[in-house]
């Protein structure tokens, strides 16, 4: 298992992405800040040369290098940004995306979809600018340092007057960051709402116009913007708050450290030229305060690396890499428990599977058929006891020993072709229309406008056809172990008994465990494995069994209640 990152360490990850762009945004912001601390001095400069008639070309030479150095800076520093936010983004979704991916249907019982793509896309996006944002506060807090320490030269007294007046800003500065934080947080988390309501809105959009109900619909997909609403105001409220009292606390501070000045030149301790200077070195030393933008973008990226630390944080089962040695396909479940909210799905369960046999998993609607079939492959992770594929824990055992075919499969890739080799890209064209013709999915494929070169996106495919392109894919693989969990039942009965007839017959040797519903299916089987709330409650040939009352019921349940799902 991995453990998660708190938040500051996921900044501080992200940051590194890039030590190129990363370098070169720091070392342009260093230099911008030396050159807007040289302004000052060099306006001075060339003002008392004008004033006193010295030499006016050095000093304006001198001041157009500056204005220079700080506008080439400004360019690098731009550039270094997108450069650092490119990379920084890109990692943290890759992690993330890693992470939800490795976790796998478990990742879904407290993150649904839709708040996993807003946290991908959005939170990274914001975390992303970790980097720039920080660079940006360490330049202003550099920079106010040094104008500080400036007007401390031109006269201690202006640096005084400053010091005295400062600290309350800091004070309004720090309650801005946490502010900021905070709500933002809070209005990603409302978006994350609404995206997640949308997708289930928009999956069952047919139930949803066959009950007349979009209005409603529509109120509960909007339900959650009155705490967007309310945390997008609460943001613009800190971001005007901060606005005017910085405003304010700007101004009072340019009085005190400008009085101060004024006295000095009026004394004759400091030269017109250095009060100019004073006047520019106190607008830097404020700059950190003005930097509303760059605090406000580390509130944000501090929200979005809390939303993803969260993801993070989920405990990662660690991935096996074994190489699966020679055997014959026996499946094993020893003393297995997995439990779902401190409740047993399964409870100890001890089951052999022989190898090379088709062995049918029955029971009613959440007996764990679903669970016990994910067990096989490593979908589902075991609480108490193992489960072993030829003698070894299929947890350790890398991809490729056991394919599955689902009740409603997801087909994923370009084309047709594409959809059946899935997880294995090099299989040829003879295999992958073998696998197809297995399935019973051959006829209709060819009756497709580019044959098994279709885009997916244009053929268009019924229930029963999807699902036969799933069950090819899962022939295609090869596995020593084929899972079919309740994966002919959008099938007609026709259908069925020819694919049933060729688990039992092509495949014959080869171990198949299927999750079924239908009697026929069952028959058909060398075993039955019968679930009753979790626990084994029989093992034995359909034939035998159905003389049983209450296995009788078992398929009579299933057919009033539909598949499991």
């Amino acid at each position: 298992m991995t453990v998660g990152p708190t938040t500051t360490r996921l900044l501080a990850r992200t940051a590194r992405r890039a030590p190129g762009w990363a370098a070169l945004l720091v070392a342009a912001g260093a230099v911008n800040s030396v050159a807007s601390l040289a302004l000052p001095a060099a306006l001075a400069t060339a003002t008392d040369a004008v004033l006193s008639r010295g030499d006016t070309a050095a000093a304006a030479a001198r001041l157009g290098l500056v204005i220079a150095a700080s506008a080439l800076c400004t360019v690098l520093a731009t550039v270094a940004e997108a450069g650092s936010l490119s990379a920084g983004t890109r990692w943290l979704r890759h992690e993330v995306l890693g992470v939800v991916l490795a976790r796998g249907t478990a990742a879904r019982r407290r993150f649904d979809p839709g708040d996993v793509t807003s946290r991908l896309v959005s939170a990274s996006a914001d975390a992303g600018h970790a980097l720039d944002s920080a660079v940006d506060v360490f330049v202003g807090a550099a920079t106010s340092i040094g104008g500080i320490v400036a007007l401390w030269l031109i006269d201690w007294r202006c640096a005084l007057a400053f010091l005295v007046a400062a600290p309350i800003s800091w004070a309004v500065l720090g309650r801005f960051i946490a502010d900021t934080s905070a709500m933002f947080t809070r209005y990603r988390t409302a978006q994350a709402a609404i995206i997640s309501l949308l997708g289930d809105a928009l999956a069952g959009i047919r139930t949803v116009q066959a009950a007349g109900t979009v209005r409603r619909e529509i109120d509960r997909v909007l339900a959650p913007l009155d705490g967007v609403s309310a945390a997008g105001h609460g943001t613009w409220a800190a971001q005007r708050r901060m606005a005017w009292q910085g405003s304010i606390l700007s101004a009072t501070v340019d009085l005190a450290v400008l009085g101060v000045a004024g006295w000095g030149v009026a004394a004759g301790r400091i030269s017109a030229g250095q009060f100019l200077a004073a006047a520019g070195y106190v607008a830097l030393a404020l700059g950190l305060i003005a930097q509303v933008e760059a605090f406000t973008g580390l509130g944000y990226a501090r929200a979005g690396a809390r939303r993803l630390a969260e993801l993070l944080a989920e405990p990662v089962p660690a991935a096996g890499n074994l190489v699966l040695p020679a055997g014959p396909g026996a499946v094993s479940f020893r003393g297995v428990t997995v439990r779902r909210e401190e409740r047993a799905v399964l409870d100890r369960l001890d089951l052999d599977v022989p190898a090379g046999c088709a062995v049918a998993v029955v029971g009613r609607s959440g007996a764990g058929k679903t669970i016990l079939a994910g067990l096989v492959g490593g979908l589902v992770r075991a609480d108490e006891g193992a489960v072993l594929l030829d003698g070894v824990p299929v947890t350790a055992i890398g991809a490729g020993a056991v394919a599955y075919a689902f009740e409603r499969p997801e087909l994923l890739g370009r084309t047709v072709h594409d959809a059946i080799s899935y997880g294995r890209p090099g299989l040829d064209g003879i295999t992958v229309r073998a696998a197809a013709t297995a399935a019973q999915a051959d006829a209709f494929i060819r009756r497709l406008p580019q044959g098994y070169d279709t885009p997916l996106s244009e053929a268009p495919m019924s229930g029963g056809e999807v699902q036969r392109i799933g069950l090819a894919r899962a022939l295609a693989q090869g596995a020593r172990v084929l899972v079919l969990d309740d994966a002919t039942s959008s099938l007609d009965t026709v259908t069925e008994a020819q694919i049933s007839a060729v688990l039992t017959d092509r495949l014959a040797g080869r171990t198949r465990i299927v999750v079924t519903h239908r009697p026929a299916t069952a028959a058909r089987a060398d075993l039955v494995a019968w679930l009753d709330a979790g626990r084994l409650r029989a093992v034995g040939r359909h034939g035998d069994l159905w003389a049983r009352p209450d296995y009788r019921a078992v398929f009579a349940a299933t057919d009033a209640d539909g598949a499991e799902p």
